[in-house]
């Protein structure tokens, strides 16, 4: 595996950079899918059953666009060598996943566990639980498997973030954090864009995501959270897998009755706020 203290500077120097705020309460209309809910079908259908199931949560991987979507891997699944079109990234919610070079010793990335895969690069994939889930992202498309010789090097190096490396930082890391107990830990992009963010909200956590900009998408990466929707008195059950998206400034309720942390991967276009 590849994993590399740059990483590890990055998350910090981006977590320096951002700002969490308190805001007065706000809502907008939101797309929620509750995992249950989930449409499969392959990630490679001309396969069947021998391919990875897949679910885009938005975006189309069959089209030149943004995409996320949730991969499922049966027991024992080991691809051969292959490349990418595109460059793409993932997060592991369920099972232990590796993926690298072909000659790699195995690295089995539990859940939260964060990795990238540059397009073009020679490489494998695994799967070594009973069952296996991740949320891969791709910021163009289509997603596609091309064979090996095919090889390139687009410039970018893979990164792998074992769970147990991730560097979170708290309210008292980051002052302007409302929240108690609430960590958060940067993955990619940079806070004046696009960027992709971990957050962990403690067991018996009750408040609320604040998102200011047109893209805010959430995925449920570990627990589940209870989730209001628009001041509804109905609260919608999201458990790993589970996806909401606004694309306007908008208050995200949530309660944690879990008697454990629940981790939240976000996408977003502009600095977002987290309150109890």
């Amino acid at each position: 595996m590849k994993p590399t203290n740059r990483s590890k500077l990055t998350v910090a120097s981006l977590l320096l950079s951002t700002c969490f705020l308190l805001v007065p309460s706000a809502q907008a209309q939101d797309k929620v899918i509750a995992a249950k809910d989930v449409e499969w079908g392959y990630l490679n259908p001309a396969r069947g059953d021998k391919s990875p199931g897949a679910a885009d949560l938005w975006g189309d991987r069959t089209k030149d666009t943004a995409t996320g979507m949730l991969v499922r891997f049966n027991k024992g699944f080991e691809s051969p060598p292959h490349i990418h079109n595109i460059t793409y990234r993932s997060i592991v919610i369920e099972g232990e996943m590796h993926n690298d070079d072909p000659n790699a010793a195995k690295m089995w990335m539990p859940t939260g566990s964060f990795w990238t895969q540059p397009a073009g690069e020679d490489h494998t994939t695994a799967a070594n639980d009973k069952t296996n889930l991740i949320y891969l992202e791709i910021d163009e498309g289509p997603y596609l498997v091309k064979p090996s010789k095919e090889h390139f090097d687009n410039g970018e190096r893979p990164i792998n973030v074992h769970a147990d490396n991730m560097v979170w930082l708290q309210k008292s890391d980051l002052v302007n954090i409302a929240a108690d107990g609430v960590s958060v830990a940067y993955l990619w992009g940079e806070t004046s864009s696009v960027y992709g963010t971990l957050v962990k909200l403690p067991k018996g956590f009750k408040g609320s995501i604040k998102s200011y900009g047109d893209e805010f998408k959430a995925v449920v990466i570990k627990g589940s959270l209870n989730y209001t929707q628009n001041n509804a008195s109905r609260q919608i059950e999201l458990n790993a897998g589970s996806y909401i998206e606004s694309s306007t400034a908008a208050h995200h309720s949530f309660e944690n009755a879990n008697q454990s942390e629940t981790i939240v991967y976000v996408r977003t276009s502009s600095k977002f706020s987290v309150t109890d």
